[in-house]
Order: C-alpha cells, then structure tokens, then sequence
C-alpha cells in the first residue's frame, strides 16, 4: 500500500494503471487534480498533493483534469477500505441510496447511527458522506455532458439535482467552468439510440473467460452473449419510480475499460446502472494483489474476474434453482421462471425482451404455480421464502450488504444451505472471501479426499477465496472434467 509522498510520487512517474483510482494527485500551481495515469506534463513533485479519493481532491479546491477525467477511474473493492462500513456506504453513495433515503437512512441500513457513519466516512475518505454524494453527482454530471449529447437540463435531473440553477452555479463554482462551456470544449460523439460510457479497470483483465462464464448461465428472454458483448434486461427502483430497459457490455477498443451502453429510458437511474455494471465484470478488483496471494493457482489466467450480479435476489433465486442440478438445467429453469413471472419490455435485441421477475412478484405466486414449471417442491419453498424476506426489507442483497448477517439470514431460511449463501456471498454480495464450501468441483479439482481437506487448503487464500473458487472452476474446466453444480 502507497503511503508516503516519495512512493505516490514514483508511482505517478510510471504512469501504471494499477495505480489507477487507488490516489489522485493535486497539481498546486494549476489547481487541477488527475489519475496516475495521466499523459499529461508531469508536475514537479513539490508542487503536488496526493488524496485518496476523488472528493477529497474537490474538498481540497482542486479540480478534474479534463484530459484523464478521474471520473472514468475504476474504484476501490471492499479489502481496499479502511473499515468495511465506509467502503459500504460508499458503495451505496454511488448506487444513488443517500440521495433516496437519506443521511438517516442510509446509516438505517447499514446498522449504524448517522453520527458515527459520517465519523467513520470522514475518517475513511477525508470528507463527509454529503460532500462525497456531491463529487459524485458532479462527475457524472461531466461524464454526461462529455460522452452524450442529453440536454444540460437532463443531465442535471440524471446526476441528481434537483435544481438547474442549483447545478450550474456549483458546476462553475466547482469547476471554474460552465455545463455548456464544458459540452463546447468537449464536443460528444454519442451517436445510437444508447448512451455510451466506458468504465476503467486495473489490468490484467481476462474478460474473454468472464464473458464465457456468463455465457453458459444465460436466462433465456433476459440475456444474451453474442459478438463478443453481454447484454441484459434492467429494472431499477428509485424514489418509487421503476425505470426498466437494457444494458450492452462489451470490452473497449481504446482504454484498459469496458465500454457501456444504457438505454435512454435509464438515464434518471444511471448511477446504478453503471454501479451495476462494475459489480458485474468485477471492476474493482486489484488483480496484482490477487495474483501475489494466490501464486501458482492464479498464474494460469492472469485477470481472472469472479463474475457480479446486476441484481443481487436474480441470483440468490437462479443460485436455488442449481441446486443439486447442472449448470444448463439451472439456468433452463430460470428462463421458464422468467417466462412464467417476468413482464416483458421492448429492446432492440430479438433475444432480450422479458425482465427477471422482482421478489415482489413472486412473493405473490404460489409454490404449485411455481412446481407447475418444473421445479421441485423444496425449492419452490426456497424461492418463496426468499422472495418474502427481501420484498418485505428483512433480508438485503444490495450492493454492500453485510456479510455476516446476510449469511445466517440466508441459512436461516428454509432450503438454502451454506453452499447456497456462499455462493450469494461471492456474486451477489461481491465478497472476496465467499468459499462455496463442500462444491464437488472444488473438491476435485484440490483432489482433496474431502470438503474439511478443501477447507483447510483454501485458508491459505484469504482473504480472496472467491478468486481462488473461481481459479479452481477454470482450472478443471480447462483440464476438460466435468465442472461441479454452479449456477
């Protein structure tokens, strides 16, 4: 970990994009601050200052370079932070919860009382969890006025003002420029009916074996893999609103990036989108610290991902449906279940048209009308058990849910075991040291004699036994033995 100025500094000379969004460097003679990898002039070491993070640099009265653009940096993963509980309510800043719920709200759920979330915040980032809320409003804001052509009032809707007038004396305020000044200086090339980002990583990024991945669990109607690009339904709920449309993933031609389209019909809940796109390729991940704990297993897929989820119950119920069953009857399940439950949208993909179905929904269906699809009994209980628990708000599967309790409430309900939880753990809670203890590959491919013996060996690789789990899929994958049930 880079602490001292003369490292940070080295490390702003090699301009490495593993470095990148791990700090920010503020220039004092042009009050601009930029990403390590800028290719800009680099400034003399005197005349800089080194912030973790984005806000803390705007906080200082930097700010954004407009060549690197720090809003395009990839972000920190959860064993990067300081203490869990800032990097979670960062996570849920950047899914637009604060701006939902509130200051109290927020601290609601995440356990804890707004005094001491926003001491911890401070603590963690330098600023409080309002004035990072605000960075983040503002450099989407420039995101949008660079990468789209939507109008400035839109923009301003889209990032979270409520306020026109608002935003732009704090976009000149802030920036010294104004929205339109920006547009004019920036000209978009957005062209389509999506609107276009790209979201950084740290590479190595193996996004052929990600893509892969998600390519054998498809649900039929909600996504598909094709031309090298992933693509899916979305439905998003914000201040009561549901907003639904699709979401394109593929890898950027120019940048260590991904490049995103949205449909326009998600623009007022873009900041989840987009934070769900990261949860989903593991944007986050610092793959050099992976691969140093991991040593030999890693060695063989540098970048390896462990694949998110856009939606944490989607997951939990298609990780119900694998059990005890193939990956391919898992996912065939899935689609029926989404046939059955799902309502149907309009996308311009002939094999996207329906939505998962909301823990809503099924929460209102029955377990017969649910077994009439051809799931048995017991998960159709599972699934209707989970459905409740989450439509109801007693059980979080949202970005940065606590581990733990989310853990035993899982286990504790009926149907789910803790291979399923671990497996909810490690792509819809994006944890890095989920362990799918007692999976018959993992088992396998360790040529363990049993799942203590698998245990045991896999306490080497924390704190990411995700990446570990992952690694063992792949490897026996690779070696052509038939792969254990995942789904």
């Amino acid at each position: 970990m880079l602490t001292d100025a003369a490292s940070l500094y080295a490390a702003l000379l090699a301009h490495d994009h593993r470095f990148d969004g791990r700090f920010y460097v503020g220039v004092t003679s042009t009050r601009v601050y930029c990403r390590p990898v800028c290719r800009v002039r680099t400034p003399r070491a005197e005349n800089c200052r080194f912030f973790a993070n984005a806000a803390a640099a705007e906080a200082a009265g930097f700010r954004p370079c407009l060549r690197c653009r720090p809003e395009l940096a990839p972000g920190q993963g959860a064993i990067d932070a300081s203490t869990r509980l800032a990097w979670a309510a960062a996570q849920r800043i950047e899914a637009g919860q604060l701006a939902e719920f509130g200051l109290n709200g927020l601290a609601d759920r995440l356990g804890v009382s707004d005094r001491h979330l926003r001491r911890v915040f401070a603590d963690a980032f330098g600023v409080t969890p309002v004035a990072y809320t605000q960075t983040q409003r503002l450099l989407l804001a420039k995101r949008l006025l660079t990468d789209t052509t939507l109008p400035v009032t839109e923009v301003a809707m889209a990032a979270g003002f409520g306020s026109l007038r608002r935003f732009n004396a704090l976009f000149q305020s802030r920036y010294s420029l104004s929205p339109s000044g920006l547009r004019q200086a920036n000209p978009s090339s957005a062209a389509g009916d999506g609107l276009r980002f790209e979201l950084a990583f740290r590479p190595p990024f193996d996004w052929p074996r990600l893509l892969a991945f998600l390519a054998g669990r498809c649900v039929a109607g909600v996504e598909e893999v094709a031309s090298g690009c992933y693509r899916r339904s979305v439905c998003c709920r914000s201040l009561g609103i549901v907003h639904t449309g699709w979401l394109s993933i593929s890898l950027g031609n120019r940048h260590p990036a991904i490049a995103v389209s949205v449909s326009p019909s998600l623009v007022r809940v873009l900041p989840m989108v987009l934070a769900g796109a990261r949860r989903l390729c593991d944007l986050d991940c610092e793959p050099q610290a992976v691969a140093q704990a991991l040593g030999p297993l890693a060695a063989g897929a540098p970048g390896l991902r462990v694949p998110g989820a856009f939606d944490g119950f989607e997951i939990a119920v298609r990780a119900v449906l694998g059990q005890q069953v193939t990956v391919k009857a898992a996912h065939t399940l899935a689609g029926r279940l989404a046939a059955a439950f799902g309502e149907s949208i309009e996308t311009p993909f002939a094999a996207i048209g329906r939505l998962f179905p909301t823990a809503e929904r099924l929460a209102q269906v029955g377990s017969e009308e649910i077994g009439s699809l051809g799931i048995v009994r017991q998960r159709a209980i599972a699934i209707l058990a989970l459905a409740n628990a989450v439509a109801s708000g007693r059980l979080d599967l949202g970005p940065a849910a606590d581990v733990p309790a989310t853990l035993a409430q899982l286990e504790a309900l009926p149907g789910i075991g803790r291979w399923t939880a671990q497996y909810v753990a490690l792509r819809a809670l994006g944890w890095p040291d989920a362990w799918p203890s007692g999976d018959r590959a993992l088992i396998t491919s360790l040529g363990a004699a049993s799942a203590a013996d698998a245990d045991a060996t896999a306490d080497a690789w924390r704190p990411w036994r995700s990446y570990a789990t992952l690694h063992l899929w792949r490897r026996l994958s690779d070696s052509t033995v038939r792969q254990g049930e995942h789904a």
